[in-house]
């Protein structure tokens, strides 16, 4: 089914641009305006300036200092085709974990033909920022990241294997130590592209990438800018999904702005649905969470200030049969259940109000929700327990899609590592 090629990475010159630390960055979404700024006292140089512009007018800037970077020799492409084998460790309540995966080009098939699967729902917001940079630049700075499912774990074995040698790159950013190592020996690239042959790939991260990269692959067809079939592969990164080393944070969800908003009559209003208990320390939420988590209840906390919150767990899963319309696997999720029965039913938030961030907003720290909820800045916080690999993967293979933010890999991959250049004409050229 996935159809995976080698390719020739756009990367940076060490020996121009200075030490790989200083040149990567996270996703750019995840970047504030400060840490961009940082990112850029450091190295003048780094990937933040092409991955996240700013300006008058952003992405020709992007543009003109990917073309400035080129001629200078701070990018090139490696002179040969080959895979890029990536590997992140780092530590998670107090156990060190990894994961590793390939990074290579994928071809572009719509989500119709049950190939590349998402799992989320998208806005258009963030799909029309990526694409007008495509169109800029021509490039992939970031990976889209999917996992495949292989019984076996065969091409896991081989990764393996080929990563006993020392990396061409290793870093750390402070939090997780990342590796590179680059496979050019054909034979061992087509034995790692024919395991692909008859695999699914489920998109973990980036599907506003992904959708976004069909379109560029459209836009070049009909306005005759594709110089070959670069443009019909998207960079991704492949990761086996029973791999130890995953990791998925829930995404808080963040109430504010709401009219007459009062706790208490929507703990009443709840009681409809919901077992409540209504001053768990606040303190206990979070183990009191993960043993619901581990017996597969739904559940959550509404933290309203204070250092006492209230837990909610479904009485009775038939209550979602109020929503036929949803899969089963859609209504099973603990974030379909929060979002069907108390944000939509219950305090009147539509879809295409969380859609453009009315009354609802979302961080993954816990931390950070408490602190918002306690200085006023909104009213008050759902903490979740985070969506099971699984889910993702029975959510995907259905061809349905969880509401937006129901997930949260972690770490993410970092952006600067190895970027994809398209062989398209660019604006001016």
């Amino acid at each position: 089914m996935a159809i995976i090629k080698p390719f020739r990475a756009m990367r940076f010159s060490l020996s121009k641009a200075g030490r790989i630390e200083t040149l990567t960055c996270p996703p750019y979404d995840i970047i504030s305006d400060s840490e961009r700024e940082e990112y850029l006292r450091t190295n003048p140089c780094n990937i933040i300036r092409l991955e996240l512009p700013k300006g008058e007018n952003p992405y020709k800037t992007a543009g003109d200092t990917l073309k400035e970077w080129l001629s200078n020799g701070i990018l090139r492409e490696d002179h040969l085709p080959g895979l890029y084998l990536y590997e992140e460790e780092f530590e998670i309540a107090g156990e060190r974990k990894s994961f590793r995966g390939v990074i290579c080009r994928v071809k572009l098939s719509p989500f119709s033909e049950g190939i590349v699967l998402p799992h989320e729902n998208t806005l258009s917001k963030a799909k029309e920022d990526r694409f007008a940079l495509m169109q800029a630049t021509g490039c992939n700075f970031s990976c889209v990241y999917s996992l495949y499912l292989d019984e076996q774990h065969t091409t896991e074995e081989k990764l393996s294997r080929l990563c006993a040698d020392s990396p061409n790159i290793e870093m750390n950013d402070g939090e997780v130590t990342h590796r590179l190592w680059i496979v050019n020996d054909p034979i061992v690239i087509d034995s790692i592209c024919s395991d692909f042959a008859s695999r699914q790939l489920f998109i973990a991260d980036g599907h506003h990438r992904y959708e976004t990269a069909l379109r560029y692959r459209d836009w070049c067809r009909e306005n005759g800018l594709a110089l070959d079939d670069s443009c019909d592969s998207v960079m991704m990164m492949l990761v086996d999904m029973q791999s130890s080393g995953l990791v998925v944070f829930p995404t808080h969800r963040l109430l504010h702005d709401l009219e007459n908003f009062s706790a208490s009559e929507v703990l009443e209003k709840c009681s409809e649905y919901f077992d409540i208990d209504p001053a768990l320390a606040l303190g206990e939420a979070e183990k009191t969470l993960d043993e619901y988590y581990r017996r597969e209840i739904p559940a959550f906390a509404l933290y309203c200030g204070g250092e006492t919150c209230a837990l909610l767990s479904l009485r009775d899963r038939s209550a979602m049969d109020l929503f036929p319309e949803d899969a089963p696997c859609i209504r099973s999720l603990d974030v379909s259940v929060l979002h069907r029965l108390i944000l939509e039913r219950i305090l009147g938030i539509d879809r295409e109000n969380m859609a453009n961030g009315v009354n609802l907003s979302y961080t993954r720290s816990k931390d950070e929700a408490i602190a918002a909820v306690r200085s006023g800045e909104i009213q008050a916080a759902f903490l979740l327990n985070p969506t099971k690999i699984r889910e993702i993967r029975d959510v995907a293979a259905a061809g349905e899609k969880m509401p937006q933010k129901s997930t949260y890999f972690y770490p993410k991959l970092i952006t600067g590592l190895v970027m994809n250049r398209m062989n398209v004409k660019l604006p001016e050229e």
